[in-house]
């Protein structure tokens, strides 16, 4: 698929799909027209890539993280992102998400209730029989 489709399908600006590219993040085949050729696989890694980069993590972050999935580790395969450096910033990238979910989830709760209470407010002031 062309960049247009994969940021219809992504809802990925196509400027962002390319400075994804820039960053190495993602990696489109080029047809000998020079139009870059995304595959379906590339519509799951560009929505990663998009929700990780809105999330807060940096980008020379993602590359690793990218790089360790595509090595699937899971597999038991040894990456070679054993530096010290590399596993505190990514703890400390971990903290960090956690506690913004921690604070999303407060905030998501209070403004639950408030909703709650406004719709039971509406209902009990809403005319019956008009």
């Amino acid at each position: 698929m062309r960049i247009g489709e994969l940021s219809r399908r992504t809802q990925i600006p196509i400027r962002m799909l390319r400075y994804y590219e820039e960053r190495g993040l993602l990696t489109p085949q080029r047809a000998p027209s020079g139009y870059r050729h995304y595959q379906e696989a590339d519509i799951e890694q560009a929505t990663l890539v998009s929700s990780l980069v809105r999330s807060g993590l940096p980008t020379r972050l993602i590359l690793p993280l990218l790089r360790d999935r595509q090595l699937n580790p899971m597999d038991g395969d040894e990456t070679d992102d054993g530096d010290d450096d590399l596993v505190a910033l990514f703890a400390a990238e971990f903290a960090r998400l956690d506690s913004q979910v921690k604070c999303l989830s407060f905030s998501r709760s209070a403004v639950q209730q408030h909703l709650r209470r406004l719709r039971a407010t509406r209902v009990r002031h809403t005319p019956t029989g008009t």
